[in-house]
């Protein structure tokens, strides 16, 4: 299946006219939104190839395998997926029950995966490193259209290049976290301290335990991901009553963290809020809100945080580790070559701003979208999954699957069914939550941090006028 492609000459004015509708569809990133894709092209008859840089399918979910959905088997497995698995004797999980990360990936992606219709064409520890239009960079205009991408990828020490009639990019954003800074830069310092600081959900209470117990530890960020981080190192510090837990929030009221509660649809997300807001009435978490980080200094073998509550300086001393729970963004460096158009603020696709921009939408919730409002001024690009919303946060795995239905559909010709987009989610029951006392969520509220995983999906996407935004 490994071909290394020729790179022909090209005519410095004039862009060779290649026939390219016999060629795969790329699929960068074998998440569940890239095997959604993949699935969704089987189903159309389409070819493809997809691109991991992990060693196995759901390599990002891997590093939250411990972690608990909030959304049931029903939420987290694409139809075209099912069918394709159902046919297979797959037996399906029950839809009610919520799966963790690890067995998302053992009993869903990793059996998808192994299909007939599907492995022949899976690339492992395979990394693009670049995407164009064959012969030409994103300067020349004449003829591009007609020509097929090529997508640079290194392969297990070597380099190769594919040809491709369409790119998927879901590759997703969860290995590319934000730094603590409040100002979003990663400073030296802070990389100095890499040794010291995780990002993500590490597993406290498993194979990470030893790393905490007993130590004094700054969790960063205000999303689901630091809840989680914070019930853990909760119950750890009922064995080890030497944990120390320190949590710091850009949010001005702590409230605002807590979600919808007994309001949320679903009953797992809603009983996260209601189990931290006794965690910190207890008294085992010190809070700090309306906190931002400005500098991380070595401290011996400790480490000093520095930043400011309501512009005056604060210092926390002897901190001997941190966890960054402050979102995600996307690695644009792959697609410098091709015509993206990106939001300013938040790296997101440049349609769907209005529709999840945190500053604007007090509950996240967006209007279903698909082909339409994902298209980029390069034909037969896309960008989906997590990595669609860019720096926004809370992306749904459901989301990304209808998202790859509607492009499928339009790289087929059907616009049709394309265009027809529906997605139907439970309530948050936190829509004015935190909206300055407005009644409707669409009314501007200010969110100043993200945190974007699948694992933990705060928002809500309805159809129609069941939309809380319209």
């Amino acid at each position: 299946m490994i071909k290394n492609i020729p790179v022909n000459q090209v005519n410095c004015c004039e862009a060779p006219v290649q026939e390219k509708s016999n060629l795969p569809v790329a699929i960068i990133g074998a998440g569940p939104v890239g095997l959604a894709a993949a699935a969704q092209l089987i189903s159309k008859g389409e070819p493809f190839l997809l691109f991991e840089a992990g060693d196995e399918v759901g390599a990002n979910i891997r590093k939250w395998e411990h972690v608990r959905l909030f959304s049931p088997w029903e939420y987290n497995i694409d139809k075209a997926a099912k069918e394709l698995l159902l046919k297979a004797n797959w037996v399906a999980p029950q839809n009610g029950i919520i799966p963790t990360g690890k067995e998302i990936v053992e009993r869903y992606l990793k059996p998808l995966a192994e299909l007939a219709e599907v492995s022949p064409y899976v690339h492992l520890n395979t990394k693009v490193t670049g995407i164009s239009r064959k012969g030409l960079s994103k300067v020349k205009t004449s003829g591009r259209e007609k020509l097929p991408f090529v997508i640079h990828v290194e392969q297990n020490g070597f380099s190769f290049i594919y040809e491709a009639r369409a790119v998927i990019d879901a590759s997703g954003t969860w290995s590319n976290p934000n730094p603590l800074r409040s100002d979003g830069i990663f400073s030296e310092e802070e990389k100095a301290l890499s040794g010291h600081i995780s990002y993500g959900i590490p597993a406290i209470l498993g194979k990470e335990k030893n790393r905490y117990s007993g130590k004094k530890v700054l969790v960063v960020g205000s999303g689901h991901s630091a809840i989680n981080t914070l019930l853990e190192l909760a119950e750890l510090q009922k064995e080890e009553s030497g944990t120390e837990i320190v949590w710091a929030i850009r949010k001005a009221n702590i409230e605002d963290v807590y979600g919808g509660r007994e309001l949320d649809g679903l009953q797992a997300r809603g009983e996260l809020g209601t189990r931290i807001q006794k965690v910190v009435e207890s008294g085992a978490i010190k809070v700090l809100t309306a906190f931002h980080i400005e500098e991380l200094q070595k401290q011996g073998e400790k480490i000093q945080v520095s930043g400011t509550i309501r512009n005056e300086k604060v210092v926390m001393d002897h901190i001997d580790e941190i966890v960054g729970n402050t979102g995600s963004r996307p690695d644009l460096s792959m697609v410098r070559e091709v015509r993206v158009l990106t939001d300013p603020s938040l790296d997101c696709v440049y349609e769907l701003a209005p529709l999840i921009d945190p500053n604007i939408h007090s509950c996240g919730t967006v209007r279903p979208h698909g082909e339409k409002e994902l298209r980029q001024p390069e034909k037969d690009f896309y960008i989906v999954g997590a990595k669609s919303y860019g720096r926004a946060p809370t992306f749904l795995m459901a989301t990304g699957y209808e998202q790859v239905r509607s492009i499928v559909a339009a790289l087929v010709g059907d616009m049709e069914s394309a265009q027809k987009v529906e997605l139907e989610l439970p309530e948050t029951g936190v829509c004015s939550l935190g909206a300055s006392g407005a009644d409707s969520c669409c009314d501007p509220v200010q969110v100043e941090e993200a945190s974007s995983n699948d694992c933990a999906p705060p928002k809500t996407e309805k159809t129609g006028s069941n939309s809380c935004c319209g």
